[in-house]
């Protein structure tokens, strides 16, 4: 069993007075200089250049399912001028380190539905070229936008 005890009297005007506790001198007040958040993000670097090889993956995997709606075989050369050029606008957006990985994947899905049709990726002569030309695109891409952020700059 537990025994409950009065509180303890607060202390106040009728308990005898205590010396006063000695005051600390006042000390200078410092005040810490300005400073600039620790990480900023460079300049040309944007939410877009992170999230261009999914949106990339992405779109080829919808223009891959457009073309099998379609019910009929598309012409691999004009197959292969879409997927170039879109793996030239998403290395437009891309980092330039991505932009090998960025041709790899649309020639996988270009290779692999539009030329095989079973999802089979093969190195004969025209996956060759389909790969050469998606490079070349993504090349292409990441050059202009080289240039261009070389222009913005200056």
């Amino acid at each position: 069993m537990a025994t409950l005890h009065r509180p303890a009297p607060s202390p106040g005007p009728h308990l005898p007075h205590t010396p006063d506790i000695p005051r600390t001198p006042h000390l200078p007040r410092v005040t810490l200089p300005r400073t600039q958040p620790a990480h900023r993000a460079p300049p040309g670097r944007t939410l877009a250049r992170d999230l261009a090889l999914p949106l990339g993956a992405l779109g080829a995997a919808l223009l891959v399912t457009a073309l099998m709606l379609t019910g009929q075989r598309a012409h691999a050369a004009v197959a292969l001028a879409v997927f170039a050029l879109l793996t030239a606008a998403v290395s437009l957006l891309a980092r330039p380190v991505l932009v090998p990985v960025v041709a790899l994947v649309s020639w996988m899905f270009y290779d692999g539905f539009v030329l095989n049709q079973r999802s089979d990726l093969a190195f004969q002569p025209q996956d060759r070229t389909g790969l050469l030309v998606l490079l070349l695109a993504g090349v292409t891409g990441a050059g202009c936008a080289a240039v261009v952020r070389a222009v913005r700059r200056h």
